[in-house]
């Protein structure tokens, strides 16, 4: 049996010094080879491949298409392109952005998940919004092994804090300690794959950058009443575990606190139109979704701190 050798590691706001907080004490024997997906601008020209070499032991570069996988290597996402796994290449995808960003932190790991399964190590880092956290949820539920930085020791906690309402990671941990964990886990022996969903597989090929049509939309989703900020087009929501997410017929995908924002969108643009009616069914739907929002948070504080007392062990969730 194979050891758990793929380390998927997403970041946004903070995450270039975790990541080179991570190179710089990964043993040169690292048996895993690592993708890392931070949200960079389109033209922005990158030196973290070099960074990151320099940083550690381990060689880092930016991932080329069709690109072999090899152990002891970092790939990272180029700026402008999903970073995709399948088999034992890398492709790098121009679908739509998700969460607002190409290259986003879902489409990879859940083309990690997909590929590799119960071999992958999903890991969540410092950063803003959502991103990660559906793709940290599928790793997860395909048998991989998941890793979430503790909110409380990230330079930005919002992404953290995300990826722990949607997930029950297997780890939860400050940075410190986190090189240690990443080299036992790699270092432990994978369980047997599991199969993926067709939603999963459509939704790989919409980060490749195909359209896979309303058809196959409406297979992966239910039709919701959101149009997408950034086309316009109808929206489909996606059920993940006790949370939502949606994604448009186009691909453009968000998360399920988008849909506070995503209410209050369509409120001004009803405002905008005199369509007071309208504008005030909106403004009550974004209170709700807020107030939904509050609920899951305060019932998850309330779950951990329980956890906790029960067990010695764990903090509860920052409010």
């Amino acid at each position: 049996m194979s050891n758990r050798d793929i380390l998927a590691i997403g970041a946004s706001a903070g995450g270039i010094d975790a990541l080179v907080y991570l190179a710089r004490h990964f043993p040169a024997d690292f048996p895993a080879a690592v993708l890392a997906t931070v949200h960079l601008g389109p033209y922005s020209g990158s030196v973290l491949d070099n960074i990151l070499s320099n940083a550690g032991p381990l060689t880092a570069k930016f991932a080329t298409d069709g690109a072999a996988v090899e152990r002891g290597t970092i790939y990272l996402a180029p700026p402008d392109r999903h970073l995709i796994m399948e088999g034992e290449r890398l492709w790098l995808g121009d679908g739509p952005r998700e969460n607002n960003s190409r290259p986003a932190i879902d489409p990879m790991l859940r083309s990690v998940a997909a590929c590799c399964g119960p071999r992958a190590v999903g890991v969540v880092l410092t950063g803003t919004l959502g991103d990660g956290a559906s793709g940290l949820w599928t790793i997860g539920e395909l048998g991989g092994c998941t890793v979430v930085q503790d909110p409380d020791d990230a330079d930005f906690s919002e992404m953290p804090i995300n990826a722990l309402k949607l997930t029950q990671p297997d780890h939860v941990v400050a940075l410190d300690d986190m090189p240690a964990l990443l080299t036992r886990l790699a270092h432990q022996q994978a369980g047997d794959p599991k199969p993926i969903s067709n939603r999963l597989s459509m939704e790989l090929k919409i980060a490749r950058g195909s359209n896979v049509g309303f058809g196959n939309m409406d297979r992966i989703g239910r039709r919701s009443v959101f149009t997408c900020p950034n086309c316009g087009g109808a929206m489909w929501e996606i059920d993940e575990g006790n949370v939502s997410r949606f994604r448009c017929h186009v691909g453009h995908a968000y998360t399920n606190e988008d849909r506070a924002e995503l209410a209050t969108k369509l409120q001004r643009e009803a405002e905008d139109r005199r369509q007071q009616h309208a504008a005030a069914t909106w403004a009550a739907k974004s209170n709700e979704f807020r107030r939904e929002v509050a609920v899951i948070e305060g019932a998850l504080h309330r779950m951990d701190e329980i956890a906790a007392m029960r067990n010695g062990r764990g903090r509860p969730l920052p409010e």
